[in-house]
């Protein structure tokens, strides 16, 4: 899913070399766990709109309230992280997850649609621990000469996450909406079917649970291979905000709000365009699976994009894969079959190297500050938490596909970044 870097204290001692393998395993765990439950959302909404006949605007609160977390706990997670040091804090995160795990069970037993959101909104504030630990930390396992590459195979790692989720959540969370339209039901009926699937949420959720307090477990045993790090200057992403004034860092943290939304949003909606008859016609579960096309997509763009930008400027590529994603919304909003369905799922194949690029850019030239300006940028990420609600109550006065409408405009605006930023900043 996103990637962020946050602006902490590297440790004083580098953990030693027979550590340094076992460490990185830990780390590319973290990457495949947040990753994967992230895009689980992606299966979640569907899920929740048919249960609570939610609209697509409601539906959307599960983004916001997940995202939210990102523009509260990113900076107290980085200061966390100064006082603890980074395998206490991804302790403390995983275990931040299971509890908002943890809490769907109350959720399904109560049925209220608030309820699930604020088990979603506690899942989040630890994922948000885990992904601002897990950068700065592959970072520091290895030769700075090599961190780039450490960092870039870590985040296959996250796809592989967003990729298998959905695949896997599908099977588990929509099966039965593929069998029962409650639309059909009504009374006692209805009553004990939205309670049994309501369930169905919460021990998928509640399995999770498990794993992540196995992890959590684990990670903590190696807790002391890394010392603590004190805080230092530059430790408070607070004191970058005059980074804003910079028009630069200023519009590449605006784009990294737009491109998270614009990517949430889609992949949010995925599973209700592709079950639309003017597309694919899926039921519930085979259309969730397919969302894993569109994670699997971005994992592959990864890999093709690493090639390109090392042959052509960074804000030309961004700018190209930008323009491309507007072209694929525009053949998905204004075609039918299997040219929309395959359309909005290859958007994942362009939206692969805008994250990194987008933040790479928006850096350079900061020297120095550019720990400070990555910790800004992290907060940025609340684009989840804005854009896929805009983009549902687009949806629920028009269609889902000129809803697809908000997304474009997310990309028009990063593709003005790349062209703008085509050339390098001055030091």
């Amino acid at each position: 899913m996103t990637d962020s870097t946050v602006a902490v204290s590297p440790e004083q001692t580098s953990p030693g070399i027979a550590n340094v393998q076992r460490l990185s395993l830990f780390v590319f765990a973290l990457f495949f766990i947040f990753g994967g439950i992230t895009s689980l959302n992606d299966i979640l909404i569907p899920k929740l709109k048919s249960l609570f006949s939610l609209s697509y605007a409601e539906a959307m609160l599960v983004q916001s309230s997940f995202f939210l977390a990102y523009a509260i706990a990113s900076i107290p997670a980085a200061l966390l992280i100064t006082r603890v040091g980074y395998m206490r804090a991804a302790a403390f995160g995983l275990l931040t997850m299971a509890v908002g795990c943890v809490l769907f069970i109350p959720a399904a037993l109560v049925g209220l649609f608030a309820a699930f959101l604020v088990a979603l909104f506690v899942l989040a504030i630890g994922v948000t621990v885990v992904q601002v630990v897990a950068n700065p930390l592959i970072s520091l396992l290895g030769a700075k000469q090599t961190a780039h590459s450490r960092v870039t195979f870590a985040q296959a790692f996250n796809s592989l996450g967003t990729t298998v989720a959905p695949y896997l959540g599908a099977m588990l969370i929509l099966g039965s909406l593929s069998q029962v339209d409650p639309a059909t039901l009504s009374g006692s009926a209805l009553a004990a079917f939205l309670a049994e699937e309501a369930k169905v949420i919460s021990n998928t959720y509640a399995g999770i649970a498990v794993a992540l307090v196995a992890v959590a477990l684990l990670v903590w045993q190696q807790r002391k291979q890394l010392p603590s790090s004190g805080a230092s200057e530059g430790a408070n992403p607070l004191t970058a905000l005059n980074l804003l004034k910079q028009p630069r860092f200023a519009f590449g943290a605006a784009c990294i709000f737009c491109y998270v939304g614009a990517e949430v949003a889609i992949g949010s909606l995925l599973t209700n365009f592709l079950m639309q008859e003017s597309t694919f016609g899926f039921g519930a579960e085979l259309a969730g699976k397919h969302v894993a096309y569109y994670w699997g997509g971005a994992m592959i763009g990864r890999f093709i994009g690493a090639g390109l930008l090392r042959a052509f400027a960074p804000g030309k590529v961004l700018a190209c894969a930008a323009l491309m994603a507007i072209v694929l919304i525009a053949s998905a909003a204004n075609s039918h079959g299997a040219v929309a369905g395959w359309s909005i799922l290859a958007i994942g194949l362009f939206n692969s190297v805008m994250f990194p690029t987008i933040f790479a850019l928006a850096c350079e030239g900061l020297g120095k500050r550019a720990a400070e300006g990555s910790g800004l940028i992290c907060c940025a990420i609340v684009g989840g938490a804005v854009v896929p609600p805009l983009t549902g109550l687009a949806a629920d006065h028009s269609t889902l596909a000129l809803a697809l409408a908000v997304p474009a405009v997310c990309y028009a605006v990063i593709a003005s970044y790349g062209w703008y930023a085509r050339r390098p900043a001055l030091a």
